[in-house]
């Protein structure tokens, strides 16, 4: 079964000013099939909101953890909900 579910991340390290959020947003696009964005947040990290089927986030959450990302990521926090919808593609905010 491969619903649609809700993914928030808060990555911690550092990523921001390194292009972080460009390149997450890349991934995601590569991985197909998500909508949501990548923010920069004033304590220093980034939040990664995607929506989607469970496949595709779980791609972009393993990239996230694994993956070769700009910057250097020290932890992540996650969030696993149902979708709310709203979001046009994916966006860097």
């Amino acid at each position: 079964m491969n619903e649609d579910v809700r993914l928030v991340v808060w990555v911690r390290g550092r990523v921001q000013r390194v292009g972080f959020r460009w390149f997450t947003r890349a991934r995601a696009l590569e991985i197909g099939a998500l909508s949501g964005f990548a923010l920069n947040l004033e304590d220093g990290r980034v939040q990664v909101v995607a929506e989607g089927p469970r496949e595709a986030c779980q791609k972009l959450l393993d990239w996230l953890h694994d993956g070769d990302t700009p910057g250097r990521v020290d932890g992540l926090t996650e969030i696993w909900d149902t979708p709310r919808g709203g979001y046009d593609g994916f966006a860097i905010r």
